[in-house]
């Protein structure tokens, strides 16, 4: 097991550095469903970072997987988006360590419309919910599958061990919709630094941004005296004001 995990936490911090160094929040959890399912010997990667209910919310899929979707009509994309039996099971427990379905949801997994449905459209037969470990209302996350065997007790255990990194990416996708870059206007700022302008705007001292950001306090002070460098700026409150005349971030208005 040590073994396995050795080379999964070297996979995962390269992902982890590719996100550090994604401008686009959008780009940030496709980025997960590439590498993801590698890491935990799956085939196809959900994500849904809103409810797992079947009534609304948009599904992402690792790549290649698309096509395998599309033309799927409503009450088929609804037992997706359902995230059966894993919306369930962590509803009605505050643990959130992954877990696979035969595990949440005992011999009823393999004769449920879930299983028949991914069994029919991508030849899977077993699957592993992996959530945000600190969702609670509403549960979101991803699911991972494959054919053949079930996920193995390591493999879960390596799940587990991804979800720091997921809940970090998600913090960074939730900071960078924040940001508005100006467009033609760029001023040079890292993914990292733009990240620290925000917080910066959330009155955050260094050491409860470090905290944030899962860095220490004296790169917290480089990262603010680059962000006061490239704005031309030389105190939080005129840099604060400075992005906000430039888009970098929201107006106290804009913010609701």
């Amino acid at each position: 097991m040590a073994q396995g995990l050795g080379g999964a936490y070297e996979r995962m911090l390269t992902v982890a550095v590719a996100a550090l160094h994604e401008r686009d929040p959008g780009q940030l959890w496709p980025l997960v469903a590439g590498a993801l399912p590698d890491l935990i010997g799956a085939e196809v990667l959900i994500y849904k970072l809103d409810d797992w209910s079947e009534s609304g919310g948009t599904l992402g899929l690792s790549p290649g997987a698309a096509p395998e979707f599309d033309g799927l009509g409503d009450e088929a994309m609804g037992l997706l988006r359902a995230g059966y039996p894993f919306a369930q099971h962590y509803q009605a427990s505050q643990d959130r360590a992954p877990v696979t379905a035969r595990r949440a949801a005992g011999r009823g997994w393999s004769a449920s419309p879930t299983a028949r449905l991914l069994d029919d459209i991508m030849d899977v037969d077993h699957a592993m919910g992996i959530p945000l470990p600190q969702s609670r209302a509403p549960i979101t996350g991803c699911i991972v599958y494959r054919s053949g065997r079930d996920f193995t007790d390591e493999e879960v255990v390596v799940a587990g061990r991804l979800q720091p990194l997921l809940a970090g990416i998600e913090q960074q996708r939730q900071l960078l919709q924040r940001v508005v870059v100006p467009s033609g206007d760029d001023m040079g700022l890292t993914p990292r630094e733009s990240t620290v302008l925000l917080l910066l705007g959330d009155a955050l001292t260094a050491a409860a941004m470090g905290r944030r950001l899962g860095i220490s306090e004296r790169t917290v002070h480089k990262h603010v005296a680059n962000v006061y460098r490239k704005l031309g700026t030389h105190d939080r409150l005129g840099t604060v004001l400075r992005a906000q005349q430039l888009g970098l971030v929201p107006t106290p208005a804009s913010r609701g």
